[in-house]
Formats: C-alpha cells, sequence, structure tokens
C-alpha cells in the first residue's frame, strides 16, 4: 500500500514538472526577445573618447565612490606662479601717445574728401572695422563720416552706432587725429551718393593710396563696404598707436550699457573677492562650423550636420585631424577640469558669456559639478534689467565684454574676435591673465586622461599652458593679429626692472620675483614650429577661421598705467 502512494506521489510529481518546463522556457525566451529589442531600440552608446567621460570620474572628493586614481581635489593646488596675477606686469604698461612727428589733424586734413564705410559681421568684429576706418582716414588725409554698423549680416541687429557706443565722445576724442562727422554733407542742397568699392583683406598703407585715394580725388567721397580686417597688421609705429588710442581710449559704450555692464561686474564681485569669465563657445552652429565631433553618435552628426550645410562652400573635415590641430573647442568639462588643474579650486566663482550651449545642461553638468558658482548675466540680473537689451545680439554682446574685460582671468575657447580683441586689450591694461588653450598640446591628456593619475593630469595641463596665459612676450611683436598682440602700443618699464635685478643682485633672489622671472621670454608654441606669416598668409589662415568695458577717464594721455548663409568671419565674431 505504501509502495502504491510512492508510485502515485512520484507520478504526480513527473506529470507537474512536464507542465512548468515548458511556461518557464517560454518566459524566458519571452524575456530574452524583450531585451533583445530593446537593445535594438535604444540609441548607440558613443564610441568617441570625449563625450559622458565624467560617468567614470568623481568631481566632489566627498564622493566615497570616487576613483583614486583621478582624484579631482575640491582646493585650488598649490603651484609654482600666482594664478590671479602676473609678475611680470610690473614691468609693461600700455602706451599709445601719438609721436612729436605725426602732425595735427587740421594740418592734413583734405577739403572735399569723405571716407565712408559699413562694417561687417557681430560687435566685435565690427569694433575691428571701425578701429581700421579711422586709420584709414588718417592714411587718406580723408574726413571719415561715422561709421555704419552692419544690420543685415548672421547677428540681425538694428542697432546703429549712436545705439551702442558714445558717439560725440568718439568724435571729440579724436579730433587731434581725424576729422570726424556724424553725416556726409549735402551736395549741391542734394543728398549725395558716395562711390562704393571694397579693398583687399590686410590692404596696406600704400594699398589704400594706390586703390582708394584716386576714387576719392576723383568722386571725393568713397564708401568701403564689408569692412572688416582690411587694414594690414603691419604699419608705422604712430598709424599702429592711433589705432590703440581708438580702440582702447575713443570707442567707449552708451551710458545705459556702461551701467548695466558695471552692475554686473559689481554683482560678480560682491561673491567673491575674484572670478573667472569663461567665454565658452559651445554653441551648435560655432561646432558645425568648427568640424569637430564630441561623440554623440549619429545624433551629433546628424544634428550638426545639418548646421553645417547652411556653408556651402564649407569642405568636409576630418574630425580627428581638427583636433590634433588644436581648432576644436574644448567641451565644458574639458575647460572645468584645465582650470582645476591649473590652481583654481571649487570654491571659484565662474561667469560664462555664451550663447546656447549645444545638448543645455546635459552638457553643461559636468563644468557646473566642478565649479558650481556658476553664473551668467541672465542668472545674476532680472528679466526687468535685460529688456532694454533683449533683442539687440550686440547690446548684449557688450554686457559680456565689459564682465569679461574686468574679471581677474579671462578664459577663451577659441581663437575668434571677441577673444583676440579682449586679449589685446588686457595685455594693454596691466597684462591681466588671459588663459588660451593649447588645444595642440592638451588634446592627447585629454584622450588619455583615465590612463594617468590626477597628479599627472595636472602637471601636464600645467607644462602645456606656459606660453597661453597671457604673460608678457608670450607672442613675438608683429606677431599674429595687431587687435590681439598690440605690440607697438606696449612698453617696457626699463628702470622697473633694473631696479629689480638690483635688488636680485642686493639681496638675493626674492619669494615674489626671481631672477628668471625679471629675464623671462615666453615663446607661444605657435611661435616655435612656424614661421613669420605675411600678410597674404595670414588672410589666408583666418579665412579658415563682444565687448568692451571702457576707459572711462578724460585725460588725454594714453599711458594705461594712467537668414542668409552667415560669413565665415560673423560666425567667429562674437
Amino acid at each position: 500500500m505504501a509502495s502504491h502512494r510512492r508510485r502515485h506521489r512520484h507520478h504526480h510529481q513527473h506529470n507537474r514538472f512536464r507542465y512548468i518546463i515548458p511556461v518557464i522556457s517560454i518566459i524566458s525566451g519571452g524575456i530574452l526577445l524583450l531585451f533583445a529589442l530593446l537593445s535594438f531600440l535604444a540609441p548607440p552608446l558613443a564610441s568617441d573618447h570625449l563625450h559622458h567621460r565624467n560617468l567614470s570620474l568623481s568631481y566632489d572628493a566627498s564622493d566615497g565612490d570616487q576613483l583614486q586614481r583621478f582624484h579631482i581635489p575640491n582646493n585650488g593646488e598649490s603651484t609654482d606662479r600666482d594664478i590671479w596675477n602676473s609678475k611680470m606686469s610690473k614691468f609693461f604698461y600700455g602706451c599709445s601717445n601719438a609721436s612729436n612727428n605725426f602732425a595735427k589733424a587740421k594740418e592734413v586734413t583734405q577739403a572735399n574728401r569723405y571716407l565712408l564705410i559699413v562694417t561687417s559681421g557681430g560687435l566685435n568684429q565690427q569694433r575691428t572695422g571701425i578701429t581700421d576706418a579711422v586709420v584709414a582716414a588718417r592714411i587718406l588725409n580723408a574726413t571719415l563720416v561715422v561709421p555704419k554698423l552692419d544690420q543685415n549680416s548672421f547677428w540681425k541687429d538694428s542697432s546703429n552706432f549712436s545705439q551702442i557706443f558714445d558717439v560725440d565722445w568718439f568724435i571729440s576724442h579724436l579730433a587731434k587725429d581725424v576729422k570726424i562727422i556724424k553725416e556726409l554733407p549735402l551736395k549741391g542742397g542734394k543728398t549725395w551718393i558716395p562711390y562704393t568699392m571694397r579693398v583687399p583683406r590686410k590692404c596696406s598703407d600704400k594699398c589704400y593710396v594706390n586703390r582708394v585715394l584716386p576714387n576719392l580725388l576723383k568722386k571725393h567721397a568713397v564708401q568701403l563696404t564689408k569692412y572688416d580686417y582690411r587694414l594690414s597688421n603691419r604699419l608705422e609705429s604712430d598709424l599702429q598707436k592711433l589705432r590703440c588710442r581708438v580702440n582702447y581710449h575713443a570707442l567707449k559704450f552708451t551710458d545705459p550699457i556702461n551701467k548695466m555692464g558695471e552692475k554686473l561686474v559689481f554683482r560678480m564681485r560682491s561673491m567673491g573677492k575674484q572670478y573667472i569669465a569663461l567665454h565658452l563657445r559651445f554653441e551648435p552652429d560655432m561646432l558645425a562650423f568648427s568640424g569637430c565631433y564630441y561623440g554623440g553618435g549619429e545624433r551629433e552628426r546628424n544634428e550638426l550636420g545639418k548646421l553645417r550645410r547652411r556653408w556651402k562652400t564649407l569642405h568636409n573635415s576630418n574630425p580627428d585631424k581638427v583636433r590634433r590641430q588644436g581648432r576644436c573647442p574644448l567641451t565644458p568639462e574639458e575647460v572645468g577640469l584645465m582650470l582645476r588643474a591649473l590652481g583654481y579650486g571649487k570654491d571659484v566663482h565662474i561667469y560664462v558669456a555664451s550663447g546656447e550651449v549645444y545638448r543645455g545642461e546635459e552638457t553643461l553638468a559636468p563644468l557646473k559639478a566642478l565649479f558650481p558658482n556658476f553664473y551668467s548675466k541672465d542668472t545674476i540680473a532680472s528679466n526687468e534689467e535685460m529688456e532694454p537689451f533683449a533683442g539687440f545680439s550686440s547690446r548684449m554682446a557688450a554686457l559680456d565684454y565689459i564682465v569679461c574685460d574686468r574679471s581677474n582671468v579671462f578664459v577663451t575657447n577659441n581663437n575668434g574676435n571677441m577673444a583676440k580683441i579682449l586679449a589685446g586689450r588686457r595685455r594693454y591694461f596691466g597684462h591681466k591673465p588671459t588663459i588660451r588653450p593649447n588645444g595642440k598640446k592638451l588634446y592627447r591628456l585629454f584622450l588619455n586622461r583615465e590612463n594617468m593619475t590626477w597628479d599627472e593630469f595636472a602637471t601636464g595641463i600645467r607644462k602645456h599652458q606656459k606660453g597661453f596665459m597671457g604673460e608678457p612676450k608670450e607672442v613675438r611683436p608683429g606677431r599674429g593679429e595687431f587687435h590681439e598682440n598690440p605690440s607697438a602700443c606696449i612698453c617696457e618699464d626699463s628702470k622697473a626692472k633694473a631696479l629689480a635685478e638690483s635688488n636680485l643682485r642686493k639681496f638675493g633672489v626674492g619669494k615674489s620675483t626671481t631672477k628668471e622671472d625679471v629675464r623671462a621670454t615666453v615663446d607661444d608654441q605657435s611661435n616655435e614650429n612656424e614661421p613669420e606669416l605675411s600678410d597674404e598668409e595670414e588672410e589666408d589662415e583666418m579665412s579658415g577661421s563682444q565687448d568692451n568695458s571702457q576707459f572711462n577717464g578724460t585725460s588725454t594721455d594714453f599711458d594705461a598705467s594712467t537668414s542668409e548663409e552667415p560669413e565665415l568671419e560673423e560666425l567667429l565674431s562674437d
């Protein structure tokens, strides 16, 4: 009987397992099918080394899961330099007074010669045109009519000259150098239509005499269109100094722009004694133009590819080659890592001047994790305060320029017009630190950073950034754009230098200034590897390639110690 019960129970269990096994198989198959379907629908993982690298890094020293190999300290590391000042700046100052040989405007200006210009591009590109127009009028001994600003470019700003710059100050401040009037006078009681022409890029003084002067003598009023970078970088000293007087002293923003800009600066300083201003330049248009790739897979290629097709003459590029050549803007994350490696701690306040950042908060998150004290004009000013400037790209750019100019440290993420003009201005007014990423060298560090410790990474960053920090004599005199390197307007205080060297000999090397500091001359990386460029070569180089807290003093002593296809240059102008 017991044996019968055991056989019955065994038979019952066998039948039950016979039904359960197929059910388990069906469920398992369903799970596998669902997993396969989800894998197919999910977006492809980015293959590039740049995108989403922060997932493997720790930005907070309090994070218990951080990787010890790449431990990023919260506090700024001690370095062998003052991260907020230049030791050598005490020996250099801006100087742009005219020599005794530079005749007054009333002595050289010829009657019945009127020069008009129409600028091109965004605010900073227009600023170069305005500055050079004054010099061109002086070369031609002509009266300059207040320049017209480009209102039809990519930036679509309807502002005229007097809505951005103090036009009366501009005219009166340059009265000794060039005669300037607000409007072209009537001719026989009728509106005078000027003769329109264009001059080549980087036109020399002889070029103006040969090309423009004959038309000026015949027509008496000549208008130069598309006027940007139409004057040579190489001119005689007095004309170069006139450039500086225009750019650094005569071009002053209107009171509303200056007052709002100063208000933004005050708010940044009220949060901390020092702040960094970052011109991020990580907008979709900028990335599309650059031809760079940041690891976003097909989504990124499609998004930026559509924008890139707006430039019908823009050739396809090799993203890896562009990166190796240092022509790709750093990602916000890479900018943050560079700054931390240079010694700036997590508590540092950063003001970011930028348009719409590609992928927005997703892209900015790593930078904000590294520097939580993250601000822009939109976060430190109310909508009511910004209302008079909204809708006017040049006025908004002017506010960013003021805050960047007044910053303790300025960081530029590309070599566009705003970066160049601010770098030159900061050199002229005391060599305030201006950091330009050395893209040619840094990209390898970013590529391999997961295979090194933080100390190794930080040491490499500091090594490669020497010569890219805004120090005096980083760039040889006459090298590059004059607006970026106004060498003819930078004087060296030989007495201060001699006194410093004397003290070193007398008292030994001090803590703050070493003998090497006094004698140091740092070459730009490009100077080490490239010959001096001619104007024509620079023009070709540039074709592949905001705004100013003005000097508000009234002294005449100019020592600083007292939806069409956008043009390529227009895109880089802010």
